[in-house]
Parts: structure tokens; sequence; C-alpha cells
């Protein structure tokens, strides 16, 4: 039997996957692209033309796609993006979820509000509890979770004090979930920690200060990361192949450590 990466048969839901040019559509896209049937989900109204394209482009290419608008950010939204998932597809199984969803602008400790600290936190580490809590009941034996982190929970830059706090939250939720669902449910949980990419999700500004100081940092090859980069390294975690990797924060940056 010829070594692969076919996920034929495969359910997955992939949280803030809504915009044609984000990291989250292009591992949805990824995904689809060898077997698995994926759910788009978004959260705002504006989404909602964007979202259908990135569905419509899967189909295009062959592949089966979902749309749910569902706020993951609580536990109401996380349940009805679950049960449309499997309402849509007419499964019983849920066998991939990637945490992609991120809200707020990244910003200095000095700067934050009560509001945004709930907006950047709920999405970042509330969400993804709120989503395995639905999820894990419908999720059989050798299933992936996969946060989408950021080298950012480790570099300790001023501008995204918040944001990467909040990613730090969120990779310590993947080593203890790795224990916890483990040796439990069968169930591997890892982290994807991207470098800079382009993509829209950063403010001009803060992207543009960001790649001056990162991108010489990079050890592969001095650019910015693509949304396809991410998106392989997603595909090989959720494989068979990755069975024995759990609990892992992987950067997935060209070289950035942040160590």
């Amino acid at each position: 039997m010829p070594d692969t990466l076919d996920l034929n048969g495969k359910v997955a839901v992939i949280t803030g996957s809504g915009k044609e040019t984000g990291i989250g559509a292009c591992i949805a896209s990824t995904l689809a692209r060898n077997g698995a049937l994926v759910t788009i989900n978004y959260v705002s109204d504006a989404s909602a033309p964007r979202a259908a394209r990135v569905a419509e482009k899967i189909r295009e290419q062959g592949g089966r796609a979902t749309v749910v608008q569902a706020d993951v950010s609580t536990a109401k939204g996380s349940k009805e993006l679950i049960k449309r998932t499997l309402d849509a597809f007419e499964v019983d199984k849920i066998d991939i979820i990637v945490n992609n969803a991120a809200g707020g602008a990244p910003h200095g400790a000095l700067q934050a509000t009560r509001d945004s600290l709930d907006t950047i936190f709920s999405t970042i580490v509330y969400a993804p509890i709120f989503l395995l809590q639905a999820a894990v009941p419908h999720m059989p034996h050798g299933s992936r979770i996969i946060n989408i982190g950021s080298i950012a929970s480790k570099l300790g830059m001023a501008s995204t004090a918040i944001y990467g706090a909040a990613k730090a939250a969120q990779d310590s939720l993947t080593y203890s979930l790795a224990m916890e669902l483990g040796r439990s449910h069968g169930i591997t949980v890892n982290t994807v920690s991207p470098g800079p990419v382009g993509t829209e999700a950063l403010p001009k500004d803060v992207a543009a200060k960001i790649d001056r100081m990162l991108v010489p940092m990079t050890r592969a090859e001095e650019r910015l990361g693509t949304t396809n980069d991410i998106a392989d390294a997603v595909l090989l975690l959720v494989s068979e192949k990755s069975r024995w990797i759990t609990g892992q924060v992987i950067s997935v940056s060209g070289g950035i450590t942040g160590g």
C-alpha cells in the first residue's frame, strides 16, 4: 500500500475560514483537495459572501464543503457549528477540528481595554474549549485537533502583547489537551504556529513593522510565509502519518523559532 496523506471520508471543521485569502480558507481547500469533507465557518454577516465563495471554489475543484455561520466563542455557537456539520454531511462523526478563528486587532498592553481583552481571549482561548466540548463526543479514535497559534506567543513583541498572551494560553491548552484527550479518547492535539504570513489579518502598519523585524530572521528563505506553507503543515499533522505526534507547538515560520 503506497504512502499517502489521503483524508477520504474525514469530516473537518475549520473555524475562521470564511475569507478567501486567509489561512483558514487555504487549510479548508487543502484538506478538501485531499478528500476531506470540510465546513467553512464564519461569524459576521459581512463575511457571508466571502465564505460562500470559499466553499464554491472547493466544490469547483471537486471537493465537498458546507458553510456555517456560528460564533465559536460561545458554547451555543460551537454546538450549532457541530450540529450543522453533522446534518450537512449526514454523518455521526467529526474527525478533524482546526481552531483557526482569531478576533481583535493586535495591540500593546497600554492600549488594552476590557472589551479588547475579552474579544481576543474569547476567540483564541475560550472558543477552542467550547468547540471541543461540542465536538469530542462525536470524535472517533484517531481524530485530530489542530490549534493555529503564532510565534507571537514566544517573541514578546510590544505591538502584539495581548494577542501573544492569548496565543501562549492556547499553547498551554495544547499541552494539557494532548494529555486529557490522548489515552482516554485517542485524539492528538497539536499547534501550528505561523510566522509572518501575507494575509489581510493584520493592520497594514502593524504588518509592515512585523515584516521588517521578522523576515530577516527567517532561515529557509528571506520572504513572508504563505497560506500554503501553513496549510501543508496542517495537512501533515491531521494525516495518519502523524499518529505519534501530539502535545507539540510547531513553528512554521521558515526558521523563526522565538526561542
